[in-house]
């Protein structure tokens, strides 16, 4: 069955952008093989957008598209201009997160950001977090996961500390019962 991967990059005191959602703190050399990016974008046929994320990704200029190969979702409640690979949705978290499951293909990227990440959460529909783990501290920002009172068990895969100070942890989201 494919996963919903939540694969990202995170400050070590826990965000994923600043408060205005810039994530300048990310600028750094890459080493050779980027983290493993290559090799996860090849795992995955499908990616799960954030309006928030989306609208900030195109605001700094940057094609949110990872080819024509890959089909995004993005979760909104605004209407959106179309754009050739999307789809704007406003379905249900499970009933989405079982259809896209229910299909052929590869994993699916959950994007973000913290509020979509949340709602997936939430719902039990997130199989697998990803996390390179940067080594700065920016004092605010827009979380991992938007906040709630909610506990959730991870157990962990894997973890690759990078020349860099960049660490790589893999968690897989433990299901309750």
């Amino acid at each position: 069955m494919r996963k919903i991967i939540a694969h990202m990059a995170v400050s070590a005191d826990g965000f994923i952008a600043r408060k205005n959602g810039a994530y300048d703190w990310l600028e750094r050399p890459m080493p050779k093989g980027n983290y493993g990016m290559g090799a996860f974008v090849k795992s995955i046929d499908t990616i799960v957008w954030g309006r928030k994320t989306y609208d900030q990704t195109l605001a700094l200029g940057h094609d949110p598209s990872f080819g024509p190969k890959i089909r995004n979702y993005v979760f909104t409640h605004r209407k959106a201009e179309a754009r050739p690979n999307f789809e704007f949705t406003r379905e249900p978290v499970r009933k989405f997160a079982g259809r896209l499951r229910a299909e052929r293909g590869k994993n699916i990227w959950m994007m973000g950001g913290g509020e979509v990440i949340a709602s997936f959460l939430d719902a039990g529909e997130i199989d697998e977090f990803s996390l390179h783990v940067i080594p700065v501290m920016i004092g605010e920002g827009i979380p991992l996961v938007a906040a709630a009172r909610r506990t959730v068990e991870l157990k962990l895969l894997a973890s690759k500390r990078y020349a860099d100070g960049v660490v790589h942890l893999h968690y897989e989201v433990s299901r309750a019962g």
